[in-house]
């Protein structure tokens, strides 16, 4: 059939991820995905296999993947108001939503102004903070130097008595700073991922050229001094 795509199981599963940015996407015809979150604090991208014929804006994604799933292995029909999921014995029309009722990106990335502070964070160590972040309940990660040694830490910044862990990095920094983060907003898919972190408020997480995520940090954060 013509116009007749298949979804390999990583554009699903950054679909999946995605919805937990922002419940809705518009997906513009090409090859990428973008997402913001409703406040505007996070914006993610990523460059997909598939190239999709045209936009369309799906406003329930989970819900969207719940109606993938019934099938094993579908082939995907982009029309003009629905996408036929299926194949000839059985399928579903799934209808687009207006793009206006849902939050979109912007046109134009995020530029991340002469980022003060660069590091690798492994995947390893993204999954310990997060992981001891829900363990103890702590609403903020925060990536720190004292001048020296520089550290993550998954706290809370407004409780000094509050539980607090440490990891190293294998990083160095001559610069003193704190930059905070709200430990929800740190939505990444498990990977190594380059980091750039500004004072003016925004740091990048780059895995290759393939997947982005532009995070907002907290105003508590603190540079220099």
């Amino acid at each position: 059939m013509k116009g007749t795509m298949k979804m390999n199981k990583q554009t699903l599963n950054l679909l999946k991820n995605f919805s937990d940015i922002n419940m809705s996407i518009e997906i513009k015809a090409g090859n990428t995905l973008r997402t913001v979150s409703v406040q505007k604090n996070i914006l993610a991208e990523a460059k997909v296999d598939e190239t999709f014929s045209t936009d369309f804006a799906i406003y329930e994604v989970n819900r969207f993947l719940s109606a993938v799933s019934l099938f094993e292995n579908p082939d995907f029909v982009f029309g003009e108001k629905t996408v036929r999921i299926g194949d000839d014995k059985k399928h579903l029309n799934y209808v687009y939503c207006d793009p206006s009722m849902i939050v979109t990106p912007p046109e134009k990335n995020i530029t991340v102004p002469d980022p003060e502070v660069r590091f690798r964070l492994s995947q390893q160590n993204l999954s310990q903070i997060l992981k001891a972040g829900n363990v103890l309940g702590t609403p903020e990660i925060s990536v720190e130097s004292d001048g020296q040694e520089m550290v993550m830490r998954a706290l809370d910044v407004n409780n000094d008595s509050s539980d607090t862990y440490k990891l190293v990095l294998n990083e160095t920094s001559d610069k003193r700073f704190r930059f905070v983060f709200k430990i929800e907003n740190f939505k990444m898919i498990p990977n190594d991922y380059d980091v750039e972190i500004s004072s003016k408020g925004i740091s990048r997480f780059s895995y290759q050229d393939k997947l982005q995520y532009w995070v907002a940090t907290e105003s508590s954060s603190t540079y220099g001094g």
